[in-house]
């Protein structure tokens, strides 16, 4: 039971690909009444663009050049009952999940200006607290304050079978071995990029997923949000 009067905090979710942070902070901001925001489809956002206008990666100027022409904002779909994304004004919120997306998104999130840019947009999504978010660099970088922070992790053969069962259920059919040789990459590049590596905040509570309901998942977090909330009436 959550008091009304009870201080609004930040959640920040950290985590390896395919562990299930973005289901499960949707989950744990619907618990709680919060707002949810998924970092990492602004990335993979980002990433669609660049895809789409063919931008060099190494191209600095070309970079910020049409950095500054991008908008990102989130909508409450009603009929679905969930935020969803718009790049520009567009509806992208399942063509950025397939893969040729998550092919590219780890080395566009390398990119200090898309980095600088999109910490900037999500630290004022942040400012009136009572919010959810998932990353890989929220609890270091975005919101290093943060009142809880969480570090998902799972086995890797568990993340690639979640990963399939999401493909599957959209229509597309992409083998173990790939998802696998796929979230491998995108470990390595998050945990070897210059700009805000992945790595687990020294103050985050780490949550291993590979063994647990997803229920359980949302337990664990919403049960440390209520204490975290009642320390601060």
């Amino acid at each position: 039971m959550i008091h009304q009067d009870s201080k609004k905090i930040v959640i920040a979710i950290d985590g390896y690909s395919g562990c299930g942070k973005s289901t499960t902070a949707k989950q744990v901001a619907s618990a709680l009444k919060y707002i949810y925001i998924d970092s990492g489809a602004m990335y993979r956002a980002v990433t669609l663009f660049f895809l789409e206008n063919k931008v060099d990666i190494h191209d600095i100027h070309q970079i910020n050049t049409l950095l500054e022409g991008i908008e990102i904002l989130f909508k409450w779909n009603p009929m679905h009952k969930k935020n969803v994304i718009f790049l520009n004004g567009q509806n992208v919120e399942e063509r950025i999940r397939e893969m040729d997306v998550s092919n590219h998104v780890s080395e566009v999130s390398t990119i200090k200006k898309v980095r600088e840019k999109l910490v900037s947009l999500q630290q004022k999504m942040g400012i009136f607290k009572g919010i959810v978010m998932d990353g890989r660099d929220i609890g270091t970088v975005v919101f290093p304050s943060a009142e809880l922070k969480i570090f998902m992790t799972a086995n890797i053969q568990v993340r690639a079978e979640r990963r399939q069962k999401e493909y599957l259920e959209k229509g597309q059919s992409i083998s173990i071995q790939n998802i696998i040789e796929n979230l491998e990459k995108r470990d390595t590049l998050d945990k070897t990029r210059k700009e805000s590596p992945l790595k687990k905040p020294m103050d985050a509570y780490i949550l291993d997923t590979s063994k647990l309901l997803f229920e359980e998942q949302i337990e664990f977090i919403v049960n440390l949000a209520n204490k975290k909330m009642n320390q601060y009436k």
